[in-house]
């Protein structure tokens, strides 16, 4: 027999509804965290999708609807052209995820906006965060089988081609075929398949993931407003769009390991992966702070990404005290001074899969560490600084790179920690 989400939330005994007081005051909870209050956007979609439903309107919230009525659009505009409400939800329903994930909110009531509605859904907790994330994740694949998914956000990008050049053009084109992959399914691609054993050190460093029979996942994140609103390149012209050119080329390096060793992969964006799929096969995350499973995965490392409401940092958590490299982001993007990254090669005690994850601050940061997971110079460089059984072990280092106009430079390891 066949149950409904909400049936067999009820068979389980997951609350029944709350008061719409306490939904409210859960809002008020949300709306004055870091992450809603640092953006002008998430704010708006969460609290208006939430009072819609607690007025009884919740058949209303449509993507046209949403965008009219809480974005100002005109009842006209194209909703292709402008997915404002489909990016926005996206990253709300990243950062309801993030949210409940930290344990510092047990117990509170839940606040979920499902994949496939603009329609909030609201309970008591009756289980550990992690295992609500899992039962929310059984929701949105039940949505996503019955194919009630919203549209994909990506490729809806229109650029000017009279104010790029041509270097532009190639990086847009780069990313424009990635979103294309992502959106029909690169999971079927198959690369040839020529099992070896690994003979150096770039091979051992990616043999976790390369050596695997099962399909490989790549996940990256999505640029977040607060970060890129302001930033253009050295030429004027402003960035945006839904895939980071600096996560493009991190994907095509990581890529290439790959190809003699394994057969299969998929890519994906973070709000668009489940904690149930992460744990079919190894994957490689790339991004940092607009990737949510790179939040949550390194919030335990030795390693990790701290926000305090003004500055994003990469802190060394075993110091004491503890060690941060901090990024301002009031510095102008053409003279931003320095990026720091991770690089981490773990097996993920949550997921129970083998991980990479290639992380900076900025995109910056991001290539930086891509090139030391590609460049065997890089590579041994860092390796030089871990025990000589590195590979049998978890392993995470730091990585800066000095900025000039957007671009980064040769990577350079601050420090390694394995255990």
């Amino acid at each position: 027999m066949l149950v409904s989400p909400q049936s067999e939330k009820e068979a389980n005994g997951i609350g029944s509804a709350p008061s719409a007081a306490a939904i409210r005051e859960q809002l008020g909870r949300l709306l004055a965290h870091p992450l809603f209050t640092n953006s002008k956007r998430y704010p708006v979609l969460l609290a208006y999708t939430v009072e819609q439903t607690l007025l009884g309107k919740a058949g209303e919230l449509k993507e046209r609807t949403i965008g009219v009525e809480a974005f100002g659009r005109e009842p006209s505009y194209d909703v292709n052209l402008d997915p404002v409400v489909r990016t926005t939800a996206a990253e709300v329903r990243k950062r309801l995820i993030q949210y409940y994930y930290n344990s510092d909110h047990a117990g509170e009531l839940v606040i979920e906006l499902l994949v496939g509605s603009y329609i909030p859904s609201f309970r008591e907790p009756a289980a550990p965060p992690q295992a609500l994330l899992q039962e929310s994740v059984a929701v949105q694949q039940t949505e996503a089988a019955s194919g009630d998914s919203a549209p994909s956000a990506l490729g809806n990008a229109e650029v000017s081609s009279s104010e790029i050049s041509f270097g532009q053009w190639m990086s847009i084109a780069a990313g424009l075929v990635v979103a294309a992959l992502i959106g029909f399914g690169i999971g079927h691609v198959r690369l040839p398949k020529q099992p070896t054993k690994p003979t150096n050190t770039m091979e051992r460093f990616w043999e976790p993931i390369a050596a695997t029979s099962n399909r490989v996942t790549y996940c990256l994140g999505q640029p977040i407003d607060a970060v890129d609103r302001d930033r253009r390149t050295p030429e004027g012209t402003p960035l945006y769009g839904n895939l980071a050119v600096s996560d493009v080329i991190t994907l095509a390096r990581s890529i290439v390991p790959l190809v003699p060793r394994n057969g299969t992969f998929r890519v994906v964006v973070d709000s668009d992966i489940s904690f149930e799929q992460l744990r079919e096969s190894p994957f490689v995350l790339i991004g940092a702070f607009d990737n949510v499973w790179t939040m949550r995965i390194t919030q335990d490392l030795p390693f990790g990404f701290e926000y305090d409401g003004h500055s994003r940092k990469l802190v060394d958590r075993k110091s004491s005290p503890k060690k941060f490299w901090t990024l301002q982001w009031q510095v102008p993007y053409t003279k931003l001074a320095k990026d720091y990254a991770i690089v981490a090669r773990i097996h993920d005690k949550v997921t129970g899969q083998p991980v990479i994850i290639i992380a900076g601050i900025l995109g910056e940061g991001t290539e930086a560490a891509s090139e030391v997971v590609s460049n065997p110079a890089y590579l041994d460089e860092m390796l030089k600084k871990a025990p000589k059984n590195w590979d049998q072990l978890n392993l995470e280092a730091v990585i800066e790179t000095n900025v000039i106009e957007g671009h980064a430079g040769p990577p350079a390891v601050l420090a390694v920690e394995t255990w």
